[in-house]
């Protein structure tokens, strides 16, 4: 069985190329209608730690995990002063479960001395809590507050959007930039959800289904690996 290899695209940034992004976006927009994001949450402290944990984990295990953590631990006041032995034990199936002990102890702790014991809803306020970067925190504000800070680049955004030619960057920050200059603000939130989906349903990682792609027809992978291998 042959492997292919992706290749890295120098993307143009004309008329042409960002009328193919919104042809991409449309057609994806179309397919994914009313994706959402997939962790099991009911208010904005369970989305940041289910996002904590998410790291290096699917979402299914992660949704396995979390109603225990959240039944023991309802709230940052209660997991501030937690054991570490004990947040770990809950969350070992999940993976790095040390680091992420910590993380979500740390993060509960700062929510609660820095911030009144409410998660907060700016990008700065986020960065400010241990084990938050820029994924985690565009997560949150979102897919809880709303608010279009940035666009979720995960496994499956870096992945498909080198794929589809939408940038030639490799890093998740250099990629989300390039994204954001080129995608709609309106589009920001949404975008991670449907190619995130596309992702786990289609686009996978080593044996995409590109028979089954919706965007094969402007997808710069397929035209230059697939079907010229085929």
């Amino acid at each position: 069985m042959m492997t292919i290899m992706v290749k890295k695209k120098v993307v143009a940034t004309g008329k042409s190329e960002l009328r193919r992004v919104g042809q991409v976006v449309e057609i994806l927009s179309d397919e994914y209608r009313g994706a959402e994001c997939a962790l099991v949450h009911e208010n904005a402290f369970q989305l940041l730690m289910a996002t904590i944990l998410s790291a290096q984990c699917t979402d299914v295990r992660v949704n396995m995990v979390t109603p225990v953590l959240f039944e023991q631990y309802p709230g940052p006041r209660e997991l501030a002063v937690a054991e570490i032995l004990e947040v770990e034990e809950i969350i070992r199936s999940t993976g790095f479960y040390r680091n992420k002990a910590k993380s979500l102890v740390g993060a509960s702790n700062t929510i609660v001395s820095d911030f009144g014991g409410e998660v907060p809803d700016t990008m700065e306020g986020l960065l400010r809590l241990p084990g938050v970067a820029r994924k985690t925190a565009n997560v949150v504000l979102g897919t809880w507050f709303g608010i279009a800070s940035g666009i979720v680049v995960d496994t499956h955004v870096s992945r498909i959007s080198q794929r589809l030619g939408l940038t030639g960057l490799t890093k998740p920050v250099p990629i989300e930039r390039d994204l954001m200059d080129k995608l709609s603000r309106d589009h920001w939130i949404d975008f991670s959800h449907w190619v995130i989906h596309h992702g786990r349903r289609v686009c996978a990682a080593r044996k995409p289904k590109c028979d089954r792609c919706v965007v094969v027809d402007l997808c710069p992978y397929f035209s230059s690996n697939v079907k010229s291998s085929s």
